[in-house]
């Protein structure tokens, strides 16, 4: 199935010069939606995690249907202020600034093998920041698996050694 035929560009978003790979229209096609779901399992099954960490907010859509396909849980990580629980964060450059991420101080078990899914990587910035998120409360990322990679980017290099898959590329 062509999942690229499920994407749609939207041309200036969120601001001038972006070219935004929208979603949305993968998302209300089952079969498409199916599809992506299982590629994006396929990309860290074999790191056979013990969870699945799913970066904010269209990352909740496919980590979710990742981890309920591989049987695992499912670990939020989000932007600070979000979660009502005692927190670990993550600070993180930006382009223009910073951000952070947080995740609940209990979510992850000592050693528990953890897998990262993302609708896109970009930059790596934030996938890298949920590493080292997941890594300092003790757990071990065995892989990554995004949607889509923007490889013009080279997001991927910042995420090494890491196992990385995606399930769509764009050059």
């Amino acid at each position: 199935m062509d999942l690229t035929a499920k994407i749609r560009d939207i041309p200036d978003f969120p601001k001038p010069g972006i070219l935004f790979k929208d979603v949305t229209p993968l998302l209300a096609d089952g079969p498409a939606f199916l599809e992506a779901v299982d590629r994006l399992a396929e990309g860290v099954a074999r790191g056979r995690p013990e969870a699945i960490v799913a970066i904010e907010s269209r990352g909740f859509i496919f980590g979710a249907a990742v981890a309920t396909r591989l049987g695992v849980g499912m670990i939020p990580v989000r932007k600070p202020g979000k979660l009502p629980y005692r927190i670990r964060r993550e600070a993180y450059s930006l382009e223009y600034g910073s951000d952070a991420l947080e995740m609940h101080e209990d979510a992850i078990a000592p050693g528990a093998a953890v897998a990262i899914v993302d609708d896109v990587l970009a930059t790596g910035g934030t996938a890298a920041a949920t590493m080292r998120l997941v890594e300092h409360a003790g757990g071990r990322v065995v892989g990554l698996s995004f949607l889509i990679e923007l490889a013009f980017l080279r997001g991927r290099a910042r995420l090494a050694p890491h196992p990385v898959s995606a399930v769509l590329c764009y050059d």
